[in-house]
């Protein structure tokens, strides 16, 4: 199973935390990330899931025009529901893409790669690429790529 965490893009300020849209500059940064990681995919089928925040769905509509919306992956929920999201680790064969906030996002990169919750950041546009593999019976977790839209 391969899980990308991608942290939405810059977003205008605003009042309403879910109806904030993204900035010009935003919607570059999404776009830069979005033709790496689809280089990187080769065509493979993935599955897209962003929160309930405006700004999330139109990272992820950089990415892909078929996308889930999953409240779990809101502002302010634990980094657990992140991984229930996924079903992570229990997809094996899948690509899923997480399109959500910090420190959540980080929190979950944490939990996967250290085996606990610590306060990892993910630059805005940015992403982690995270790998589950068996091999002759053998899990083994692996960092496939950590990128950030100003290094595209």
């Amino acid at each position: 199973m391969d899980l990308i965490l991608w942290r939405h893009a810059e977003a205008e300020e605003g009042a309403d935390d879910l109806r904030r849209p993204l900035t010009a500059k935003g919607r570059k940064q999404a776009e830069k990330m979005a033709a790496c990681l689809s280089k990187r995919l080769d065509g493979g089928a993935i599955t897209v899931i962003a929160s309930e925040a405006l700004r999330s769905q139109e990272t992820a509509k950089a990415l892909s025009k078929q996308f889930k919306i999953d409240a779990r992956l809101n502002p302010g929920v634990l980094c657990g529901s992140y991984l229930e999201v996924c079903n992570w680790p229990r997809e094996p064969g899948k690509t899923i893409v997480l399109v959500g906030h910090q420190p959540e996002l980080g929190r979950a990169a944490a939990v996967i790669l250290a085996g606990k919750e610590l306060d990892w950041e993910l630059r805005r546009g940015g992403c982690w690429w995270l790998q589950r593999r068996v091999k002759e019976g053998r899990i083994s977790y692996s960092l496939r790529m950590v990128m950030s839209p100003e290094l595209l």
